[in-house]
């Protein structure tokens, strides 16, 4: 007969909380039926999206102790009093990248003999990663970016969405609102941008294909996107090959001047890193053609693709006005300035659904080879092993030494 394998869920502890959650009451039911082997317990929490009432309604165990529990899931990084010693957590990490602020994490899940598996690095055969929750990202920062265009111009209003209970309480909202012509642009084409155009849809903005949306006006509200072939080519003989603008990014360049003068809205979804050139130079936006008045940067980097991104907004304050001519930030909505929307933390503003997605993405699959003894994508995603860096991140030796 098969041992029980106890699986906890965890209280989100890190400042700001996080509503999230792993898996849903019903992902649980589901689980347990499927899996007789498993347990699950359900730390309590005042804070997470779905109430503890829902989970004890399921019939799942709640339970402040989870010490019995060998695998723990969370979502965001968890704080170092609070880690247990000798488990196994999945959460996201945010140390793959030797990010400063998780340098002391990392330390103590080594120090506290911690196996690490974390969720962004669970990936595909051909790569894709698995998890995420960048749907839901580019939902909110799409309805985020029109909502501050709509408030910038006194044109129409949209109601904020982390005041709806779901997703499908969003779409409601949608009915009936007429917007003016306006040009937006997205760029990308991952979980990011496919967030994005399922507004685009709800609203029934229309697509236009880029050569178009460059020379014609239209009398109702348009939208294009440019991947990322379109976006970047080779400074030589001006071609796209994906492997290899990943591999020599400094070798391209970008074509996306041209759209800032023609678009109201820009919602950015593209990729990027340090060494991939930004959409357009801080000097653009001094001048008179630079027509774009908003722009969602739901990828989020400051100081990154959008040079105009002067650092994280909030859920409760997602949008500020940046000074064109002194780059400096100023209160939203002013004229003359291009507001930014840069919630760092999108997903929250529809925890419930973003919770049921990401769920079953974990479901489908991850669980089942979670459970297994030894399973090669498991092994790939674990950042440290019983507090030991596996081989694939043994090159976070320094960083979590300390030196």
């Amino acid at each position: 007969m098969e041992s029980t394998i106890h699986i906890g869920l965890i209280r989100e502890e890190k400042l700001p909380h996080d509503n999230r959650v792993a898996f849903t009451p019903k992902q649980c039911v589901w689980i347990q039926h499927h899996f007789p082997q498993v347990r699950l317990y359900v730390q309590p929490s005042l804070w997470r999206c779905f109430k503890d009432e829902e989970y004890e309604m399921a019939g799942i165990t709640l339970q402040e102790d989870l010490s019995h529990c060998s695998i723990l899931m969370g979502i965001k990084e968890v704080p170092v009093e609070k880690l247990i010693g000798g488990k196994t957590y999945l959460f996201f990490s945010h140390t793959k990248k030797k990010q400063p602020h998780n340098q002391h994490m990392l330390q103590a899940i080594l120090e506290k003999n911690i196996t690490l598996i974390d969720y962004e690095c669970l990936v595909h055969p051909d790569g894709q990663r698995i998890l995420g929750f960048g749907f839901f990202a580019g939902v909110v920062g799409a309805h985020n970016g029109l909502m501050a265009y709509g408030e910038k111009t006194r044109q129409f209003h949209f109601k904020r969405v982390h005041t709806c209970h779901d997703f499908q309480e969003l779409i409601g909202h949608y009915f009936g609102i007429k917007l003016p012509p306006m040009k937006m642009v997205i760029t990308g084409s991952g979980r990011v941008a496919a967030g994005a155009l399922e507004i685009m849809g709800l609203l029934g903005i229309k697509y236009i294909p880029p050569e178009e949306y460059l020379i014609n006006k239209y009398s109702y509200p348009v939208y294009t996107q440019l991947k990322a072939g379109e976006l970047y080519l080779r400074k030589k003989d001006k071609t796209y090959s994906r492997s290899d603008f990943h591999a020599h990014p400094e070798e391209y360049e970008c074509r996306f001047l041209p759209y800032v003068t023609v678009s109201d809205i820009l919602m950015n979804g593209i990729y990027w890193d340090h060494n991939i050139p930004p959409l357009f130079q801080a000097d653009d936006l001094k001048k008179d053609n630079f027509h774009i008045q908003v722009i969602a940067d739901i990828t989020d980097d400051t100081n990154g693709s959008i040079p105009c991104n002067l650092g994280d907004s909030t859920i409760d304050q997602p949008v500020y006005g940046v000074n064109r001519d002194t780059m400096e930030q100023t209160a939203p909505y002013l004229p003359g300035t291009v507001d930014m929307m840069c919630v760092s933390n999108l997903p929250n503003e529809l925890p419930r659904d973003a919770s049921q997605y990401f769920g079953d993405q974990l479901m489908k699959y991850v669980f089942e080879e979670l459970l297994k003894e030894d399973n090669e994508m498991i092994r790939k995603a674990t950042i440290a092993d019983k507090g030991r860096l596996t081989p694939t991140f043994q090159y976070l030796e320094d960083y979590a030494s300390g030196i």
